[in-house]
């Protein structure tokens, strides 16, 4: 069984590697600077930026999700934008990336958040097996400039 908690600055060795597996898999490279800043800003405790951690009884990184609590023009409450998950192929198949969402939600309600929200690539098919299964789809589709 995986613990679901507030990823804390001492949490550096387990994340470090779920984060250079997430970025692996997107086929990603960031600078080791901007990791720490990432990490840094994950861990401070600011209300715009948060990171659950799960974590083994060993205490080894299982999973990570990071949010982004934002303002929106179509509330007077904020959103929260989930911009990472990532689990470790070992729990995979588990129940742990459901968990992840649902404590992501639960957080961003803390954080008085009414929206929680993201998107994946179109390739990622087990990740949006699970998605499907938690929520639903919207019609909008994705532009970068």
């Amino acid at each position: 069984m995986h613990v679901i908690r507030q990823l804390v600055e001492e949490d550096w060795d387990q994340w470090k590697p779920l984060w250079a597996s997430y970025l692996d898999f997107y086929r990603a490279t960031l600078s080791e600077e901007t990791s720490l800043n990432t990490f840094e800003r994950l861990t401070r405790g600011d209300a715009d930026m948060f990171a659950l951690l799960a974590a083994s009884e060993q205490g080894e990184g299982a999973g990570v999700v990071h949010c982004v609590v934002h303002p929106t023009t179509w509330s007077g409450r904020p959103s929260c934008y989930l911009e990472d998950l990532f689990v470790t192929p070992a729990a995979r198949g588990t129940d742990l990336g459901r968990r992840l969402l649902h404590e992501a939600k639960r957080a961003s309600v803390e954080r008085g958040a009414e929206r929680l929200y993201w998107h994946t690539q179109e390739y990622n098919g087990r990740a949006r097996s699970l998605y499907d299964q938690v929520t639903r789809p919207t019609s909008f589709i994705v532009y970068e400039m």
